[in-house]
């Protein structure tokens, strides 16, 4: 075993061997040569896994290293690079830049969901824990991701984390629907001019936000298409129905009289108050026609 004392002015022994004309070298932290032998052993076998698996990945797993090829293969191309950029830094700042993937099992991955899990809404004290949603997106399943990268380069690992034991639970999303009186006391209590956009809304299961800013230039009435640009530049389309149709079409005479591109703006008073920051006629409505809201006890 090559454990040794070195001459500065330390207790500890130090280990130093190769594998393969790779030379690895530190302190086992042991000022006993039997257990520094037994650390010796242990930072050997490591070292073969560590080698092994940059031999089959032809790579380096070093963490500063394979998230820096991720984000060049990958991760620059997410709908929000920012976010992962931020997440993939996260990880590399808890275990290290030199910390190889093989390195990292079940327990350590559990201990950082743990550290993950323990911090607060944007760093302040008395702020709230941030949600195990959040704790699954920003750190769990990028770690997740990192494996899976590894593994499509051919890397190869015996203990790696099990992912199922790892992800905190989240909350059910919560779903609200009207009941038929609810729906027929709504309609009651909503001013007239906001038919058209509520009739479009449900007729097209279109985001809030999407029917808001729906321009005329992505309606399509020759290819009965509705196209827009989601997340990351995908093009989503959404079909114009009969009912659609119904719904739209006599709108454009709106357009002569105004020169605004979206339908909120140039269809009627009612679609074009939906664009406001704050939509207080629909709010309004609501509570005067007694129906609750998702976050009102049953």
């Amino acid at each position: 075993m090559s454990v040794f004392i070195t001459e500065k002015s330390t207790p500890y022994y130090w280990y130093s061997f190769q594998i393969q004309r790779r030379r690895f070298f530190g302190s086992t932290r042991c000022t006993s040569r039997k257990e520094a032998e037994r650390v010796e052993a242990l930072k050997r076998d490591k070292a073969k896994a560590l080698v092994n698996a940059e031999q089959r990945s032809r790579t380096s797993l070093a963490m500063d290293d394979i998230t820096a090829r991720l984000w060049t293969d990958q991760a620059q191309y997410d709908a929000d690079p920012d976010a992962t950029m931020a997440n993939l830094g996260r990880l590399v700042d808890y275990f290290g830049k030199t910390t190889s993937l093989t390195e990292i099992d079940h327990a350590k991955a559990k201990e950082m969901v743990a550290w993950r899990r323990g911090q607060r809404l944007k760093g302040k004290k008395d702020a709230a824990r941030i949600a195990n949603a959040t704790v699954n997106r920003s750190t769990t399943k990028v770690l997740q991701r990192l494996f899976a990268f590894a593994k499509a380069e051919g890397a190869t690992f015996e203990n790696q984390p099990k992912w199922g034991e790892l992800l905190l639970p989240e909350p059910v999303e919560r779903v609200r629907e009207l009941q038929d009186e609810e729906s027929d006391a709504l309609d009651a209590s909503m001013r007239g001019d906001y038919a058209p956009f509520f009739a479009f809304v449900r007729a097209s299961g279109m985001r809030l936000k999407e029917c808001v800013g729906l321009r005329w230039t992505e309606v399509n009435f020759g290819t009965k298409q509705i196209v827009k640009t989601g997340k990351g530049g995908r093009r989503i389309v959404f079909p114009i129905s009969d009912t659609i149709r119904e719904i739209i079409f006599p709108l454009q005479a709106s357009i002569r009289n105004s020169s605004s591109p979206t339908l909120r703006s140039t269809a009627t008073s009612g679609w074009a108050s939906c664009g406001a920051s704050d939509i207080r006629s629909p709010t309004t409505a609501r509570k005067a026609s007694g129906a609750r809201s998702a976050s009102m006890p049953a």
